[in-house]
């Protein structure tokens, strides 16, 4: 007679085992309409699952967040049975949900492209429609192997033999058709709706290893409904119009090639974006306390082991072998050791605390070539990264200092608000319980000294301590994770760095990494997504551009190109014989912010005709007002006047 205890606290009664079908059926008829699957005492589970023990229990309706991955990750068994029922011979592998979708790998002769998904997509919305429900059946072990060999489905197959030899098989069918999966699914295949759509082919290897037989993988998108749908689609097209890669190419940033692979090969324009970026936030740091240093690239093998680096990260770090010298040198993949033995030099007293210590340090990390993309994930990077070095009681100030720095360093940049999480302890780490103990509590008391609520991300610290993620959302709904602060005591130990306390004895400091922006590569590939290329003008690698109706303004175009870098703008002179309209469409498609327009009327007035990036219309200032309104608009957020 198990006892169901509701969300509310409510206890129903029945007398023998019951379905999850008939608890929502008792709690009522549009529970019963909406409810998709249970959770039962935190597992979730088949609306057709017995329940035969006292227990909690919830239902997960279309309305709740988790809902989507239960749609996606039947639309992806809807999808294999699609597929194999209009080509026949195909094995199916693995189909999971992801983020924004779900895939599911496929083995055949011939691998599929894009001109075959709108045929499985018809074909998808027929299983939909006809709403087969599915049903869970558990099989033994032997006889599952035997039965998916006999299909040919050796990669099913394959997966059973490497199941603990404890775990249950469960095998769900929709109709006539089936798939081995641990479930849970939806009380039918027309549960999934029509909110979705297929969007690519890739190849990808049998469970990840290249010397595996190469599948073909179909992704799609599926969601509630189809408003989100829609509202998501839109989003990808805007990503794909912002995309950076793109937009690099029109504006003449950088590109990418061969022969350095993951290094990014910066054009002039592009240079100059990132020396806006650099000296930006130089002036900040300065400006709060940080003295800026430089350490080098290459760095004995000893260091990294000291650090404990090199256990974690020697995968991921490139090597230098020095024959003569027999030493194994490697590019830093981070700057903290480095800035450790800065830290070393001399004797430091608690009276220097805290010491803010930051560089523009140039990483090298070892990515997979298949994981590059563009400038957002490279191989070879610069970090703003600093580190704090401090006495135990400054370690929520300084944690409050650094937000509130972060806070006006991003809304410079358009970014109004953040998310942060935090990450604590992993499993493999470095350290004592207690050290661990004292970092995170230090953490969480800067959080609410500060009064930043944050989300749990159990689990993700780093192998030296706890951190705080701060996360950007753009101006597309996407989320990027940029700045960090982290609470250290095990690298001050590791590596023997200590100071002069007021009685005279010695004291490890505590060692904060912190980072606002990141790497450099990244953030300003986010930013030229989030702007679209079309920057605010102290952003913008080319801030003007002055353009001839005809050739008799020539003289006057170069006194005004000469009046505005004399006020420190970026200009170009254009006084090609292209006509004027043509001029403005190729400047446009560069975007460039603001085009002067001059003509032998405006030459004779002084005078000049400004159009902006996007608009039509023009508007006639003289010259000095021109350059004093550019000027203004031009200045660093920094540096403007309050």
């Amino acid at each position: 007679m198990p006892a169901i205890t509701l969300p509310d606290g409510s206890v129903r009664s029945f007398d023998g085992a019951v379905t999850g079908t008939t608890i929502a059926q008792s709690i009522g008829p549009g529970l019963a309409r909406a409810a998709l699957v249970m959770v039962v005492n935190g597992v979730e589970m088949d609306l057709a699952r017995e329940i035969t023990e006292d227990c909690s229990v919830r239902f997960i309706t279309r309305k709740d967040d988790e809902a989507l991955e239960l749609i996606r990750h039947d639309a992806a068994h809807v999808m294999a049975e699609a597929v194999q029922v209009l080509y026949p011979g195909t094995q199916v592998t693995i189909g999971p949900a992801i983020e924004n979708g779900f895939y599911y790998d496929f083995y055949r002769n011939e691998p599929f492209t894009p001109d075959d998904l709108p045929a499985i997509e018809a074909k998808m919305r027929e299983i939909i429609a006809a709403n087969a429900p599915f049903k869970r059946e558990v099989w033994d072990r032997e006889k599952a192997i035997a039965y998916f060999e006999n299909l040919g489905e050796r990669f099913k197959a394959e997966l059973i033999r490497d199941l603990p030899v404890d775990a249950p098989i469960s095998v769900y069918r929709q109709g006539e058709w089936l798939d081995l999966c641990r479930g849970p699914h939806l009380p039918g295949t027309g549960a999934v709706g029509t909110a979705f759509k297929l969007q690519k082919t890739a190849g990808a290897y049998w469970r990840g290893n290249a010397k595996n037989p190469m599948l073909s993988r179909i992704y799609g998108t599926a969601w509630r409904d189809q408003k989100e749908l829609d509202a998501y689609l839109h989003q990808l097209e805007e990503a794909e119009r912002r995309d950076h890669r793109k937009i690099g190419r029109e504006m003449d940033l950088f590109h990418i090639q061969e022969e350095a692979v993951g290094s990014i090969f910066w054009h002039p324009q592009g240079w100059r974006l990132y020396r806006t970026v650099e000296s930006y936030i130089r002036r900040k740091q300065e400006a709060n306390g940080y003295e800026e240093v430089r350490t080098p690239q290459l760095v004995d093998r000893k260091l990294w082991e000291n650090s404990g680096h090199w256990d974690k990260y020697r995968k991921n770090m490139f090597i230098a072998e020095v024959v003569e010298e027999e030493s194994t040198l490697a590019l830093k993949p981070m700057n903290c050791p480095c800035h450790v033995q800065i830290f070393k030099q001399g004797l430091r007293s608690y009276r220097q605390l805290p010491i803010r210590m930051a560089e523009f340090g140039a990483c090298h990390r070892y990515e997979p070539s298949g994981a590059l993309h563009g400038i957002m994930r490279v191989r070879a990077f610069t970090q703003d990264d600093a580190h704090i070095f401090c006495t135990e009681d400054q370690i929520v100030p300084e944690v409050v200092k650094f937000v509130a720095l972060l806070d006006e360093v991003y809304k410079d940049f358009g970014f109004e608000s953040f998310a942060i999480k935090f990450s604590d302890r992993p499993d493999v780490r470095a350290g004592s319980d207690e050290d661990w103990d004292r970092a995170e509590t230090a953490l969480k008391g800067a959080c609410e000294a500060a009064g930043l609520p944050y989300d749990l991300n159990p689990g993700e610290g780093a192998f030296y301590g706890p951190k705080l993620e701060f996360v950007l959302r753009d101006a597309i709904g996407r989320d990027w994770q940029c700045g960090t602060i982290q609470v250290d005591y095990v690298l001050p130990e590791r590596l023997d760095a200590e100071y002069v306390t007021s009685d005279s004895s010695r004291a490890r400091p505590v060692m904060l990494h912190r980072a606002i922006i990141g790497s450099f590569e990244r953030f300003l590939g986010i930013l030229i997504e989030q702007y679209a290329g079309r920057f605010p003008l102290w952003l913008a690698p080319t801030q003007v551009v002055v353009a001839t109706i005809v050739s008799d303004a020539d003289d006057y175009a170069e006194e005004v190109t000469a009046a505005l870098q004399a006020a420190g703008l970026v200009v170009e002179l254009d006084v090609s014989n292209q006509k004027i309209q043509a001029k403005i469409r190729d400047h446009s498609l560069h975007h460039v912010p603001n085009i002067l327009v001059v003509g032998r009327k405006e030459a004779e007035e002084r005078k000049v005709a400004l159009r902006r990036l996007g608009g039509a219309a023009q508007e006639i200032l003289s010259l000095e007002e021109a350059v004093a309104l550019l000027k203004a608009e031009a200045t660093p957020p920094d540096l403007r006047s309050a």
